[in-house]
């Protein structure tokens, strides 16, 4: 699973990396730690508005969603069955591209998880990547304002991986800059299942 991700980029990097400018409907916060149960706003680009990057909040609300406290279970979308779950599949199409240059994953030291080891992910001199995602437009039914939510599309883990999250053995979706159109313009979802991408494990 991925519950904690990075984005520690000045803005102006994210727009010469992707050539592309930041909407101006939020603004951009650049965060080491982004704890996924804190449902933050971060950066996407996303198959609707793909000239673009965008503001999304993590955590997808769907529509029938009758408060916000659903987002804590959307952080993640396992791509083994997101063509089968309420939830996801009215959003299969909703792709986009999440930003980040990192995120944490802790391994259990021992059988119950008291003990654990924190490591960063990234590639390699932690430069700026994407997670594969899904996201929709969500309404707040308090204030009625609509905003943009999303889940970060996850697959088994690799062998580095499978070390580290040695509990579930999952990982998010990497996607190599060759992969994002593919994945925005709804390329096959068995072509995201096992892509390799050399990945750097640092304690902290």
């Amino acid at each position: 699973m991925c519950y904690s991700t990075s984005i520690d980029k000045e803005l102006k990097d994210l727009q010469i990396h992707f050539q592309r400018q930041l909407k101006k409907e939020r603004p951009f916060e650049r965060m080491d730690i982004n704890l996924g149960f804190s449902h933050n706003f971060t950066p996407i680009i996303s198959n609707d508005e793909p000239q673009v990057l965008s503001m999304a909040q993590w955590g997808l609300v769907p529509s029938w969603a009758k408060d916000q406290s659903f987002r804590a279970n959307t952080l993640n979308a396992r791509i083994e069955t997101i063509t089968q779950k309420p939830t996801f599949r009215p959003y299969l199409n909703n792709r986009c591209l999440i930003i980040a240059d990192g995120f944490y994953e802790w391994q259990w030291l021992d059988t119950k998880g008291k003990k654990k080891q924190k490591y960063f992910i990234s590639i390699p001199d932690k430069e700026i990547f994407t997670f594969a995602g899904l996201f929709c437009d969500s309404l707040d039914r308090a204030s009625g304002a609509i905003y943009r939510t999303y889940s970060i599309v996850t697959t088994d883990a690799n062998e580095l991986m499978a070390t580290i999250h040695n509990t579930k053995k999952r990982m998010p979706i990497i996607l190599p800059s060759t992969f994002e159109a593919h994945w925005l313009n709804l390329g096959a979802l068995n072509d995201f299942a096992k892509i390799e991408t050399e990945l750097i494990a640092t304690k902290r």
